[in-house]
């Protein structure tokens, strides 16, 4: 499991990288002078300059950067950030946030090309196609670790202690089956890699918390995304990047109004910091190649949107000011510009550790203690 987590966590470097290229490819389009284009964080393991701009590789592997000439204020040449007309501005600006929906399509492209199996709700049973519940973790020395379950074993249907088999539809029929079995032995049919396989365990009856009586978790799933011919995925990767920015802001928009109202977040909606994404991409990678481009797909379209809030240190902010300077027929003063940006930049920094130490750590450990201490 830790080369699943290594491409997780690369998988979601790759979409900063694709971000900042998108800033990158716009100012160099304009004339813009890019002095750096560095994969990471400072401090720099390498640099070689090609033409007028440096690509390097850093030590903190935590996204990329793109250094233009003059973003910073002070300096107003035909070569610079600010010597340029305000439109072109704009598009450097939103440029990275173009480059997250266009990677969307691209992904949801070949997602569309290769189908995907994606998780539904257990009641959900009108007009699914191959549904199935898969096994995407074991707990440690519980009896599904001992009897060799693995990650990505699809359970079929268990025969229990009195020979009668069940076929297993859902989670809840799993969880059902093996309540009723407790202390006794039960057998599982499975499907591991396309083989059949009979496992034999004895479902515990006092549990660790959290754990279960078996020691598994489980995600029900269908084939949601049909393969479709090489000409037409593209439009449809199109069509379900549109729909996904819909339902994103839709999503958005309810956690705003539950959070500012008092209820608290919406049910199903979750906290997460880069550690807790790439967990979660760690996790998307049990249920198959589809789900997991899937995942990254929508990941890409949120941190679009995420992006174009109107809060200085992101680019939605840097459009604010742009647009301040539309109208106010000046720019506003860059140390005043900086100050706002570094204040807030704070205050995202803060919330990210918290969100990190609060959630992600708890969710990273027990990814960890479920795929590795065994």
């Amino acid at each position: 499991m830790i080369l699943t987590l290594i491409i997780a966590f690369f998988s979601l470097i790759a979409l900063m990288i694709i971000h900042e290229f998108g800033h990158f490819i716009i100012a160099k389009k304009f004339g813009v002078r890019v002095d750096e284009f560095g994969i990471g964080y400072p401090p720099r393991i390498f640099g070689k300059k090609f033409g007028e701009t440096i690509y390097s590789i850093n030590w903190l592997p935590l996204g990329a950067f793109v250094r233009i000439y003059g973003e910073e204020g002070g300096v107003d040449d035909y070569r610079s950030f600010l010597g340029q007309a305000i439109w072109k501005r704009v598009l450097i600006v939103l440029g990275g946030v173009i480059a997250f929906w266009l990677a969307a399509i691209v992904i949801f492209s070949v997602v569309f090309l290769i189908g995907a199996d994606l998780p539904i709700a257990d009641g959900d049973y009108t007009g699914l196609q191959n549904p199935k519940v898969v096994i995407i973790s074991t707990s440690a020395n519980s009896p599904a670790q001992l009897a060799g379950l693995k990650d990505k074993d699809i359970i079929l249907s268990i025969i229990d202690s009195n020979s009668q088999v069940k076929k297993i539809d859902s989670i809840s029929d799993f969880q059902e089956a093996s309540k009723n079995n407790v202390g006794k032995e039960i057998t599982l049919n499975i499907n591991r890699k396309g083989q059949e396989l009979i496992v034999s365990l004895i479902p515990r009856l006092n549990p660790p918390p959290g754990e279960g009586s078996v020691g598994v978790g489980l995600s029900r799933t269908a084939t949601l995304i049909k393969k479709s011919a090489w000409y037409m995925a593209p439009v449809q990767g199109t069509v379900y990047t549109w729909e996904t920015t819909v339902n994103a802001l839709k999503g958005l928009w309810q956690v705003f109004t539950n959070l500012t109202s008092g209820k608290g977040a919406p049910q199903g909606a979750e906290f997460a910091g880069p550690l807790g994404i790439t967990v979660f991409l760690a996790q998307a990678a049990n249920l198959g190649v589809g789900f997991f481009l899937y995942f990254i797909g929508s990941i890409s379209v949120f941190i679009a949107i995420f992006n174009l809030f109107p809060i200085p240190a992101l680019d939605g902010g840097k459009f604010v000011f742009l647009m301040i300077e539309k109208i106010m027929k000046k720019p506003v003063p860059a140390k005043v510009e900086q100050i706002i940006t570094a204040v807030f930049f704070f205050i995202l920094i803060s919330l990210s550790i918290f969100i990190t130490i609060r959630f992600d750590i708890p969710r990273f450990y027990e990814y960890v203690k479920a795929s590795f201490i065994k």
